[in-house]
């Protein structure tokens, strides 16, 4: 699915039917077991997604026990008893309501991708294996992800036990061999819709007809429109002070920082929201998968290296002063792109000063 998602909805809906589901639930008990989550809400994929999740917080305990030196985890046996201790552990699911509801928000968001965009969220399960190859974790993940099932197991077949590269460009082949067969997202997502409607003008926004205004909504658009022009005009008036001293000059062919920060710093909207610790940290799944492929040559590990360089910056200046030396130019960058601009907002919510 080529159109653009909201991840400011997604977030929000996938915040308010969790409340909803787990007020219901927390109403009367105190914990979740793993019965009970099988059919907590409409969409069994939502479910499943859950268990999923727990199961990989599982596997990333037993990774971490296996690191100590002192034991020998590959011992068949040792393997027979973990196993075992899992099928035990498995039995005796209890999840109070704090630790419930960010896993169920998780659920909501990794079903709503899965259904709209599954090329991203396979993607996403790609880049979790870290380089190792993804064939073992997908062939675990297969019992929990219920829907485009054929899409999965053409990824796999093609992938075989190749690296994180290999199944990427997999993905690529079977999703466009795949693409036209794919179940319609509106019907995926109806039973999750039950529980709470979903505003698929809000969801994705190119899908929704425009709305016709009326003469008092016209009126108001324009009187924004004049405060915006006036404010875009403060801003760059102050933009041109600094270029004319010199210290904010843009290189040739590339992004100008001063006009990048009034640009965002006069921005109103909800985009911007909140500064981030790190520009791993501020990349949401789509958008990883989208700046890798428009704007790093579908190479993951250079976009993961322009993360850390652009973190190691003391400044937004000195930030878009790497990006337009590194990558603007060599990459070819359409610096009026939307991939562009969502990039740039990162680094912006990266950095306090320019």
């Amino acid at each position: 699915m080529n159109d653009k998602i909201n991840l400011n909805y997604l977030e929000n809906y996938a915040h308010d039917i969790s409340e909803k589901i787990c007020s219901e639930y927390f109403g009367t008990k105190k914990y979740m077991s793993g019965q009970e989550i099988i059919q907590l809400t409409p969409s069994s994929q939502v479910n499943f997604m859950v268990i999923k999740t727990l199961f990989e917080k599982w596997n990333e305990e037993m990774e971490k026990m296996k690191s100590n030196p002192y034991f020998d985890y590959k011992d068949i046996a040792v393997s027979e008893a973990l196993k075992e201790f899992m099928n035990v552990l498995s039995r005796a699911i209890k999840i109070e309501h704090t630790h419930f509801l960010p896993l169920l928000e998780v659920a909501v968001i990794d079903t709503v991708l899965l259904a709209l965009d599954p090329m991203v969220y396979f993607w996403g399960e790609i880049e979790k294996c870290k380089g190792d190859s993804p064939h073992g974790h997908l062939k675990a993940s297969k019992k929990y992800i219920k829907w485009h099932e054929e899409l999965l197991n053409e990824l796999m077949e093609k992938g075989g036990h190749g690296d994180a590269e290999v199944y990427k460009k997999s993905l690529s082949d079977s999703y466009q061999q795949l693409q036209e067969k794919l179940a319609s997202p509106t019907v995926l997502l109806e039973s999750l819709a039950q529980a709470l409607p979903i505003d698929w003008e809000q969801l994705v926004p190119e899908v929704g007809e425009p709305k016709t205004s009326t003469s008092a909504e016209e009126e108001q658009s324009q009187d924004n429109a004049d405060e915006d022009q006036a404010e875009m005009a403060d801003s760059q008036e102050k933009v041109e002070v600094s270029l004319e001293s010199g210290s904010l000059a843009a290189q040739e062919g590339g992004i100008d920082p001063a006009l990048a920060w009034a640009r965002f710093e006069s921005e109103q909207s909800g985009v911007l929201k909140g500064s981030i610790s790190s520009m791993d940290e501020g990349v949401a799944i789509n958008q990883r998968f989208m700046f890798t492929k428009k704007l790093f040559d579908s190479n993951p590990d250079l976009m993961g290296h322009a993360l850390k360089s652009i973190d190691e910056c003391d400044s937004f200046v000195e930030a878009i002063e790497l990006v337009n030396k590194r990558y603007v130019t060599r990459l070819d960058w359409d610096k009026d792109s939307d991939e562009v601009m969502e990039f740039l907002q990162l680094i912006y919510r990266k950095f306090d000063e320019k």
